[in-house]
């Protein structure tokens, strides 16, 4: 993954090794207790952003600037907005070129990683 940070002023491009993680499977679960119970089978399930076209949040922290506006056209790599997350600000990009079909936050909202920021067409 490929980051942009801002420190003091200067940008820095910054390359991440993200590790997936196999998350842990459940064995059954028993619902009630004593004899007769009923056994439920683990079901995985998983949040998907505001949509495929979605620009979404890569660390948890609130949304510091929002540079671009609904209707936009946008050129890859273009900055769109800024977060901000343990006093640093980190700038999301437009991983290709289009046009902004909606902003999903604003000025001071707090978001989580993986939350769509900006929906674009």
């Amino acid at each position: 993954m490929k980051l942009k940070v801002t420190v003091n002023g200067i940008a820095y491009d910054i390359d991440v090794d993200v590790e997936e993680q196999e998350a842990p499977t459940l064995g059954a679960i028993v619902i009630g207790g004593g004899s007769g119970g009923h056994v439920v089978a683990p079901t995985t399930a998983s949040v998907q952003a505001a949509s495929a076209n979605a620009v979404v949040a890569p660390l948890a922290g609130s949304v510091a600037r929002v540079l671009v506006e609904e209707g936009e056209e946008i050129e890859a790599g273009q900055v769109l907005l800024v977060l901000e997350a343990m006093k640093m600000e980190t700038e999301i990009t437009a991983p290709k070129a289009g046009i902004v079909a909606r902003i999903l936050v604003e000025k001071g909202t707090p978001v989580q990683a993986g939350e769509g920021l900006i929906e674009l067409d």
